[in-house]
């Protein structure tokens, strides 16, 4: 009888579904409902995807003066000497790499903090938000393998050596698994810290200007502190992916642990923070349009593909 039931509620009802997408989703869930839940992991991917097309080059001339401590009007030059067709040398593995981090950066916190607020509705709510943040972060980071081929790619030394990104690929499986996540400490020290900030951040600013109606006013005031907060975070963690560009520059042979890279690198440096933060107006504008961009076209895709929500 109770098997009768079942099967005339599903034709009666034909959204439902017994196999939800994601494991966290409750059995036999709408699909409208379904795709609710991860709303921020699409709207996460689409805002990433504007954001790296718009921001190659400008990464690619930050790279290079991270990696060899070159000037920017240097840099700038010897890009332009290799033409146009390596401009986007090295393009898929960030394209891969930053639609799939933001999309778990959004998606992983925001879903986080609604299980914390489930579970644990007493906490304090910056415990909660520190706690997604740093989750979310620490997740992200088993994307390091496309960060490390990024590197490959996007050094001059390897134009010759690497065809593209699959083939760069190919050739680090010969030193291992290992190989692929060479530079994860510096990263996992990036990613949950900056994660916590912004977030924290963001989520305040949307909370302190509720009045805001229309929608260009939305659009800016989004743009504006997304930037603001990428150049100020990316500024302070710069030091940390000097380190990491370095860590993972480098393709077999001995893994010289976090510490132990930075003081070298420091060393070469003369112990200057001027030479360390070499590249860093490059880096904090490229932050600045960046976030600027993300956060922009997060809350759009938000606000335009989820109208009925209004906790975002």
């Amino acid at each position: 009888m109770d098997g009768q039931k079942g099967v005339l509620e599903k034709e009666a009802n034909p959204s439902y579904i017994d196999t939800p997408i994601p494991s966290f989703i409750p059995y036999k869930m709408p699909i409208q409902q379904q795709i609710k839940e991860w709303r921020e992991f699409i709207c996460g991917w689409g805002a990433a995807v504007v954001n790296v097309t718009v921001t190659f080059p400008i990464n690619k001339v930050m790279f290079r003066q991270q990696l060899c401590g070159m000037s920017a009007m240097k840099a700038v030059r010897q890009m332009k000497k290799e033409g146009i067709r390596n401009l986007y040398r090295g393009l898929l593995s960030p394209f891969l790499q930053k639609s799939t981090s933001m999309s778990l950066m959004f998606g992983l916190y925001y879903h986080f903090q609604r299980e914390l607020n489930h579970h644990f509705p007493t906490v304090w709510l910056p415990v909660k938000q520190v706690t997604a943040g740093m989750i979310a972060g620490t997740v992200e980071a088993i994307l390091t393998p496309f960060e490390r081929v990024q590197v490959l790619m996007q050094d001059k030394r390897n134009y010759n050596k690497y065809s593209n990104t699959v083939h760069a690929v190919k050739e680090l499986y010969k030193y291992g698994l290992c190989e692929y996540y060479r530079g994860l400490t510096p990263i996992l020290l990036r990613n949950g810290p900056s994660n916590v900030a912004f977030f924290m951040t963001r989520d305040y600013i949307i909370a302190s200007y509720p009045s805001f109606k229309k929608e260009t006013s939305k659009v800016m005031l989004d743009f504006i502190s997304g930037a603001l907060l990428g150049a100020l975070i990316s500024t302070i963690s710069y030091p940390i992916n000097v380190v990491k560009v370095r860590m993972q520059a480098q393709v077999g042979g001995p893994f010289d642990g976090f510490i132990r890279t930075s003081y070298v690198l420091f060393s070469e440096r003369e112990w200057k923070l001027t030479k360390v933060y070499r590249g860093v107006h490059i880096n904090y504008t490229r932050a600045f349009i960046s976030w600027g961009v993300i956060n922009a076209t997060y809350g759009y895709l938000i606000r335009y593909l989820f109208p009925e929500d209004t906790d975002f």
